[in-house]
């Protein structure tokens, strides 16, 4: 009876699964929308559960399919998209008719990951605007400036390390996520930490879980993805309880111990505190330059004033900790590797920061806009390795897209219908960047920045939707490397991979085995 049940399960699956496949395969044909045709529950996404390729690969293979369509079809998973290939149509899409796509896709479960669901990414409609304009000045340029000091404290924290421990090697990707896990411990949570010093600290090692997914992890993030039914029903976790309750805790703790003791920091933690309660008002339309990458807040107030709860406020800390660690770090390691492939670029990059330092002495805000090559620098490490890969958006009012070819008809997308406004491989694509693959931050230069075309730069997203911690990122990357690049040349070593080709079967930016290089001290 036990087999024949199971069997009859069996049967089950496939025949839904198969059904599911055609079914998707008929919502590309019925709208005249080109697509590559996907493995049943795996869609276009095979080799990267295989580990085969990165996740970003598998979607650009599906961009360069049809090279003069302005839109494709992707099957991620059960799951159909629309790949936005147009920088006219993602423009429209994410500003001009940003109402008729105003949410991102549900990829976590509210009942499996509440931390993340109920963050800021994975809020809806009016009540992520509200939440988005409450948090909105505590992202401004005057506010991210007060945590200048914590980034160059931890970032002499991480040099006197390297200079104390002098090797022919040095474990970039570890190194870095201890620099960003600290300054996220320090300007998120109010806590001081020195993760190279005591490189087993609680803090770090809930960060470390986080984000250290094995095979059977990445599984369970398949499966909440593809069956949030299932998921529920199973219980499935994602993350441990054990690191969500450190979080909601740290978090916690902190606010109720600030509150009863009247203390007052610069930091993320105090920030949300004042927006919160309403405290927190807008420094007015400040113009800063902390980087051609950095966003515009573009959203205004409904005039609402809302309650948020405890758990809502953990949430955004939670996705600001979670943003500031990894994909921070990922970027800036990046760079790093870049530098080591490319000493020339390092050396014109020493000559400015020598410069500017025999000036001004020391980093600050005000100056930062001074550093053209530096932000050049960034500028370019952005384009190629943005952690972006597409802008997803929920339709949620009827919409026509024009028709995606010469000839072809329009495509009606319905609420509930999912698009992918495409970043990685806009960055990547030779008709918008000539030889997409080299390293060359002259793109960014004075003389050629203005030749760089209407969206197709967008690493920190476009629209009111876009990065809301654009600022906070370019200066803790800006702060890191300035410092790196002064104290040391930093060489290829044995395991330095040349070229940088993306880690399979992941979705952050992480270089094939790793990202090692040489610091040398400069004498």
């Amino acid at each position: 009876m036990f087999v024949e049940l199971l069997m009859f399960f069996a049967t089950f699956l496939i025949s839904y699964y198969l059904y599911l496949h055609y079914k998707i395969h008929d919502f590309f044909r019925k709208r005249d929308v080109k697509f590559v045709p996907g493995i049943p529950l795996f869609g276009n996404m095979f080799q990267t559960f295989i580990s085969k390729k990165h996740f970003w690969e598998d979607v650009d293979a599906v961009y360069r399919a049809f090279p003069d369509e302005k839109y494709v079809g992707f099957i991620e998973g059960t799951v159909p998209a629309i790949i936005i290939r147009e920088p006219t149509l993602i423009k429209a899409i994410t500003v001009k008719d940003f109402d008729h796509f105003v949410n991102h896709r549900d990829f976590f479960n509210r009942d499996i990951v509440p931390l993340l669901a109920s963050s800021l990414i994975q809020m809806h409609d009016d009540r992520w605007r509200d939440m988005r304009v409450t948090l909105s000045p505590a992202f401004t340029g005057s506010k991210i400036k007060q945590m200048l000091p914590f980034m160059t404290e931890i970032s002499k924290n991480l040099v006197d390390y390297i200079k104390e421990h002098p090797s022919n090697e040095s474990n970039v990707d570890d190194l870095v996520r201890r620099y960003t896990v600290d300054v996220i411990a320090s300007a998120g949570f109010g806590l001081e930490v020195n993760s190279v010093k005591d490189r087993d600290n609680e803090f770090f090692r809930m960060a470390a879980n986080l984000f250290n997914f094995n095979y059977k992890q990445k599984i369970m993030h398949f499966v909440t993805a593809q069956c949030p039914i299932i998921s529920k029903i199973s219980n499935v976790k994602l993350f441990s309880q054990e690191t969500m309750d450190f979080f909601k805790n740290t978090v916690q703790d902190t606010i109720n111990y600030r509150e009863k003791n009247n203390v007052v920091r610069p930091d993320m933690i105090h920030l949300l505190m004042e927006a919160t309660k309403g405290t927190l008002k807008d420094s007015g339309n400040e113009k800063d330059n902390v980087g051609f990458a950095a966003t515009e807040e573009g959203l205004k107030s409904r005039n609402v004033t809302r309650e948020w709860s405890a758990n809502e406020i953990t949430s955004q800390v939670f996705i600001f900790f979670a943003a500031g660690f990894e994909s921070s770090a990922g970027v800036i390691t990046m760079c790093i590797h870049e530098l080591a492939l490319n000493p020339k670029i390092q050396e014109k990059l020493y000559q400015e920061l020598r410069d500017y330092k025999e000036e001004h002495k020391t980093l600050t805000y005000e100056n930062l806009s001074k550093l053209k090559y530096l932000d050049a620098i960034v500028s370019e490490t952005l384009r190629k390795w943005s952690v972006a890969i597409f802008m997803d958006r929920v339709c949620s009012k009827p919409y026509v897209l024009p028709p995606p070819r010469e000839g072809g008809k329009p495509c009606q997308i319905r609420p509930g219908d999912i698009v992918y406004n495409m970043v990685n491989s806009i960055h990547m694509d030779e008709k918008y960047y000539p030889n997409p693959e080299v390293f060359d931050p002259d793109r960014f230069s004075d003389k050629n920045i203005a030749d760089i075309k209407p969206t197709t730069y967008m690493p920190f997203g476009i629209g009111p939707r876009n990065c809301i911690g654009s600022r906070f990122a370019l200066i803790e990357l800006k702060v890191l490397v300035t410092d790196l690049v002064l104290n040391f040349k930093i060489l290829k070593s044995k395991n330095t991979s040349d070229p940088i080709r993306l880690l399979q079967g992941d979705f952050n930016i992480k270089a094939v085995g790793g990202t090692y290089v040489k610091f040398e001290a400069r004498t």
